[in-house]
């Protein structure tokens, strides 16, 4: 973590612009603390364009316009719940149930996908998914996509529900990602351990500006601190 922080000093120096923003690095952690984790969606690296990672994998804050990758998780959402396609892509909802929104490098330079690979953000990330596979009972693991999917090593499938499919990119998606009812398996698994269902339907749009507003200070206080 010394050299890691070392390393994003020292591209912040050379004029780099990184994503998301510095408090918001572990927003997935702040969120979803260690004991409230049900749900363990895996993603690569954060959103390179401009205003979009704020710290959750494949979120986006509620004035951004929805990434491909996000519309075709909400089409594959409406498709298996029957419930509207929300109006924006702030996942935060799901996070304070107790899905963990964990990319496996946190962070990304503008314009520049996978920028921050190998620089030691996906031993950390490792170490979390190895640590609640060891700690936690029946969780559900989501991997869309190879690098996701290569994680699966870390988890006992004896202990967890582990989900596969090809990722929900556009140039993906269409080779099996849609069909798949995430969503719906991930509730009847949660259930038959005796734990609640997540409510998938996110909130409407003026509410989710209101819970960012109110995580983006918490974020900021904790690293303030």
């Amino acid at each position: 973590m010394h050299d890691l922080r070392v390393f994003l000093c020292q591209r912040q120096q050379e004029g780099a612009k990184i994503y998301p923003p510095n408090h918001d690095f572990f927003s997935a952690f702040n969120i979803t603390p260690f004991e409230q984790v049900k749900v363990v969606i895996l993603g690569q690296d954060p959103y390179h364009g401009e205003s979009q990672a704020h710290g959750l994998c494949f979120s986006v804050a509620p004035h951004v316009p929805l990434p491909p990758s996000l519309r075709n998780i909400f089409k594959e959402l409406s498709d298996d719940l029957h419930i509207p396609i929300p109006e924006h892509g702030c996942l935060t909802h799901w996070a304070r149930q107790g899905v963990l929104l964990l990319n496996s490098v946190l962070t990304v330079e503008k314009g520049k996908a996978n920028a921050h690979q190998g620089q030691g953000w996906e031993t950390f990330t490792d170490d979390v998914i190895a640590v609640l596979n060891e700690k936690k009972e029946h969780l559900v693991f989501i991997l869309w996509g190879a690098y996701a999917q290569k994680k699966a090593s870390f988890v006992d499938e004896n202990k967890h529900l582990i989900i596969k499919a090809p990722h929900p990119s556009p140039l993906s998606s269409y080779r099996g990602f849609f069909g798949q009812h995430y969503f719906s398996r991930i509730n009847e698994d949660l259930q038959e351990h005796g734990m609640a269902a997540i409510d998938w339907q996110l909130p409407p749009l003026e509410e989710a500006k209101q819970q960012f507003q109110s995580i983006e200070k918490m974020n900021q206080t904790v690293l303030h601190d």
